[in-house]
């Protein structure tokens, strides 16, 4: 029998995993991967441009090159390796709002905390920063901006991903409901030119759409309003990371009311981080921790998922995966 050491020694290495976020949230805020080109560069030229170290610059950039996000040649240069060429301002999904808003307080205090907040009858933002998020966001214009530009960075990441893995019928009605600027109903719209698309949110939020593009010219619709009060009638209602922010009465509220709105031969669509069975590592697991830690949502099984979907009159058809993280329940009536 294992005398113990080799899981110590393992363990002690899972907890200093947060450095490697710690150094790429400072990479990224420093705007590091901007200052390198296609070759290699010497640390004392980049900690120069940037303002800083040029000794704690590279020790940052070693670890980071561990994890392949840049590499380190045999001169002592650095490059940006093709993992992190996300990190630029000019990439064509830049990441840096997506990393500075997953490593913001916001996140890391709850983390931090969960020990204490678990035994105070749940783990809630409020616990932590003393007000629940929505005032918290009022009272720091500056956060609210940076969760919200960072969660669009993300899903324009996602979006198109999604939109090609499922089988959107050929002709009828797309909603997007809770959608926010739209960005996913832009992609399916472009990939199914059949199909026309209503995009449903608060009016403030859906001022700001982006479904302004050419190749999608008149076949959608922005409509201001409350999906707990109605949901607009449609083939395909899509609820993009919108479940996974609400506790089970509301879920169930919400899908009702998708129920309703739902055309026959139509289908619900819950597009959320689904965990998987099995034990592989699934980012969806972290996601549920985070959720767990600041938030009052979480990332549901599709077996957590099926009673609800119940609840709502309609019944889990099939899981489709995607490349990314986020996974497509297509629930139909029951």
């Amino acid at each position: 029998m294992s005398d113990g050491r080799q899981s110590a020694l393992f363990l002690y290495e899972e907890a200093m995993a947060f450095t490697y976020s710690a150094a790429l949230r400072a990479v990224a805020a420093l705007r590091v991967a901007d200052t390198f080109g296609d070759g290699p560069r010497a640390v004392a030229e980049v900690a120069a441009e940037v303002g800083v170290d040029a000794g704690a610059l590279g020790r940052i950039l070693r670890l980071l090159a561990g994890r392949g996000i840049f590499a380190e040649e045999a001169d002592g240069r650095f490059r940006l390796a093709e993992a992190g060429e996300a990190l630029r301002s000019d990439a064509a999904v830049p990441a840096r709002s997506g990393i500075l808003m997953f490593t913001d307080a916001m996140f890391w205090n709850t983390s931090y905390e969960l020990a204490t907040t678990m035994r105070r009858d749940g783990a809630t933002f409020a616990e932590v920063f003393g007000m629940p998020l929505g005032e918290y966001f009022e009272r720091n214009a500056d956060k609210e901006a940076l969760f919200y530009d960072g969660m669009e960075r993300v899903s324009d990441a996602e979006n198109p991903l999604i939109a090609a893995s499922y089988e959107f019928p050929p002709e009828g009605t797309v909603a997007d409901v809770g959608g926010r600027y739209g960005g996913l109903l832009l992609e399916v719209l472009r990939a199914n030119p059949g199909l026309r698309g209503v995009l449903l949110d608060k009016p403030e939020e859906v001022a700001k759409h982006r479904l302004d593009a050419p190749e999608v010219a008149g076949r959608w619709e922005a409509v201001g309003g409350d999906f707990f009060e109605a949901v607009p009638p449609a083939d395909v209602i899509v609820l993009k990371r919108i479940v996974h922010n609400l506790d089970d009465g509301d879920t169930v509220r919400l899908l009702r009311n998708c129920r309703a709105a739902l055309r026959p031969g139509g289908a619900v669509l819950v597009v959320d981080a689904i965990v998987p069975a099995g034990r592989d590592p699934h980012q969806s697991r972290a996601m549920d921790f985070m959720m767990l830690a600041a938030m009052t949502g979480q990332e549901r099984t599709e077996a957590e998922l099926a009673p609800l979907l119940a609840e709502a009159g309609l019944r889990p058809a099939r899981l489709i995966p995607t490349p990314s993280v986020m996974s497509v329940v297509e629930a139909v009536p029951s």
